[in-house]
């Protein structure tokens, strides 16, 4: 992989390690990646629970991290894997909210030039409980005020839910029967759209609520989901009937792997998980669908892309929080090396994921990156106060 026609990301913040559309990239390519809109949290998470915490009583968590959430999760892993990302969102103007804008643009950099500060909004939080390899989520926030015209028409009319900037892939999460009206826009101009889905609170789980689907390049619902949708009782059968909806269909399985198939030329693919030590599974989902946009945009063959998705969710769940416990190429590159150094990994992952070898620089370092920490705010280490003189 070419590893020379690096930039340092719009947001500001640390160079990629590698660019992994180098081979791809040409003159006249949108100056984004990848584009996406949604909520941000604030994302606390406990961990190191024994059970789920029993009514009347109080559970001591053995770990606790904070970190940005919600549509950051998959914003900060597409950052990560390298890809020039830009994200519309709203931000509180309290200092979780600065927190937040500053991890994002600084510390991933992340292009948050389509995004606001909102005066005396309060960010959105999330407190998630991590236990016996799931984990249970209590959230508070409001709908953020509606922009002014004068703010919109600043945008040119390219901020959500308007029309997005030129963006070789923009990333959505549906809502059933809750069309947004930029992803037919975004789609017309040339992006390719990947999807997920939330939970049908309606309980209808009709695919014809999801009117959006017709502009999606891919659709990744877990297999629940994927199921519920098409009325059948195997993840597998799910997708293959998904794949009459969208051009490519891909069903996450957890510990089962992920299975996708290529609605145009009739390609199936399935990669087993990886097997590593759980510690928090929040915002793994959003990095399978990083990782599988990556493996896209870069034209992999649909296994490769599979594989690799299933390989940075699996990384991923090895650290606290959802933004944060994303991986970069300095992790992928350090599981590769240590899967072919040590016996400890089903060998047949040494075959699945030889395309590793083409992909990654002989070598690969850079700096650790940021992950979540227990509280938000530390005082910056400095110089003791002058003792006054006497």
């Amino acid at each position: 992989m070419n590893t020379d026609d690096i930039r340092p990301p719009a947001g500001g913040g640390p160079t990629p390690t590698l660019d992994p559309l180098a081979a791809v990239r040409a003159d006249g390519d949108p100056a984004t990646d990848v584009y996406l809109t949604g909520t941000v949290f604030l994302d606390i998470v406990f961990t190191g629970l024994d059970s789920a915490p029993v009514r009347g009583t109080e559970s001591w968590a053995r770990g606790m991290g904070s970190s940005p959430g919600g549509v950051a999760n998959m914003a900060t892993a597409l950052a990560r894997l390298g890809l020039r990302t830009s994200l519309a969102a709203a931000f509180g103007d309290d200092v979780y909210g600065e927190y937040c804008w500053e991890s994002l643009e600084q510390g991933e950099g992340i292009d948050l030039a389509l995004s606001r500060r909102v005066a005396g909004w309060h960010s959105p939080v999330t407190v998630s409980m991590a236990y016996e390899g799931e984990r249970t989520m209590v959230s508070h926030g409001h709908e953020a005020p509606a922009e002014e015209e004068a703010v919109r028409s600043a945008f040119g009319g390219s901020h959500a839910p308007g029309c997005p900037p030129a963006a070789r892939a923009c990333v959505a999460s549906l809502v059933p029967g809750r069309p947004e009206g930029w992803l037919g826009c975004a789609a017309s101009r040339g992006s390719s759209i990947f999807a997920d889905v939330g939970w049908d609170e309606s309980g209808r789980w009709d695919p014809a609520d999801l009117t959006d689907l017709r502009h999606c390049e891919a659709f990744l619902p877990n297999a629940e989901e994927a199921m519920r949708y098409t009325r059948t009782d195997d993840p597998r059968a799910a997708a293959r009937k998904l794949a009459d909806l969208v051009p490519i269909a891909v069903v996450t399985m957890g510990a089962a792997g992920a299975y996708a198939v290529d609605g145009r030329t009739g390609e199936e693919a399935e990669a087993p998980a990886v097997d590593v030590e759980a510690l928090d599974p929040t915002g793994a989902g959003d990095v399978f669908v990083a990782g599988f946009v990556t493996g896209t945009l870069a034209r992999w063959p649909l296994a490769d892309r599979l594989a690799f998705a299933n390989l940075t969710a699996a990384l991923s769940v090895q650290e606290f929080g959802g933004s944060l416990s994303a991986p970069g190429w300095t992790e992928i590159a350090a599981w590769w090396q240590h899967l072919r150094s040590f016996d400890d990994q089903d060998r047949a992952a040494l075959r699945r994921y030889a395309f590793m070898d083409r992909l990654l620089p002989a070598s690969c370092g850079g700096l650790p990156l940021a992950r979540a920490v227990p509280t938000i705010g530390f005082r910056r280490p400095g110089p003791p106060p002058a003792r006054p003189r006497t």
